[in-house]
């Protein structure tokens, strides 16, 4: 068994990582990687609970800057994230892991109900946990999400997954003289509006001393190395008091 630093990990995966290099949908290929990198750690000893955006399906906020009312467009997206956890937890048993899938909202016949002691559970006994349906209520992203179910089940540390290989101090597409950071403290994020996750979740983190670590996910064996404690991406950690 592998000694990480981090055992129990909640991985932050946004629905635009399932879609590839395609605009909309589902990317099998890309499905089958993820879980390929997952099972990596998952086999060494590794707690993995994962919540999953919807947005390669349907974006809430989009839905409403059309029109939509609000708070029916965020259900429409946390239905989309069902069908992404869904895909996933395919994946991982074609993969030869036990999964799980676990929803806020009630959808007996596809998930169970999420239960913060049965999820805990589910994680003990190796099995892959995966959260749908963000928290349940309007007007919440993923991403707080994220940061709420990784204090619940007592994770070690918030891992997010993204098309870029940490944070910055402005966009690196848009430009070139853009530092990167190894480690950032919660309040630098919040004060520079750094965009990492919303500040709700941010705020959650810090409150809670939960580290945050964003990193790329196209990178080689990069879950194994960030669970390691390796400089991967960039942490988000708490300032010194």
């Amino acid at each position: 068994m592998t000694d990480y630093k981090y055992r129990r990990v909640l991985l932050k995966l946004s629905g635009e990582a399932l879609m590839g290099n395609q605009g909309y949908g589902l990317d099998g290929d890309t499905i089958s990687r993820l879980a390929q990198g997952i099972k990596n750690i998952h086999d060494n000893g590794a707690e993995v609970a994962i919540v999953v955006g919807g947005g390669n399906i349907f974006r809430g906020l989009a839905g409403a800057a059309s029109g939509m009312d609000r708070a029916q467009a965020d259900y429409m997206g946390m239905l989309a994230t069902v069908i992404n956890a869904l895909a996933l937890q395919d994946a991982f048993e074609h993969a030869g892991m036990q999964c799980r899938v676990m929803s806020a909202i009630e959808m007996h016949e596809v998930s169970e109900t999420y239960i913060r002691r049965r999820a805990t559970r589910h994680l003990e006994k190796g099995r892959v946990t995966i959260f749908a349906a963000g928290t349940g209520n309007p007007y919440f992203t993923t991403d707080t999400a994220a940061a709420l179910r990784a204090c619940e089940i007592g994770a070690d540390c918030l891992m997010k997954a993204t098309k870029v290989n940490g944070i910055y101090d402005k966009d690196p597409v848009k430009f070139p003289d853009a530092v990167k950071f190894d480690t950032i403290t919660y309040r630098d994020v919040l004060t520079r509006d750094l965009k990492v996750m919303d500040a709700t979740a941010t705020a959650l983190c810090h409150d809670n001393n939960m580290p945050i670590i964003v990193f790329d996910i196209e990178e080689d064996n990069v879950f194994h190395r960030a669970l390691l404690g390796e400089n991967v991406g960039t942490t988000v950690i708490r300032e010194e008091d």
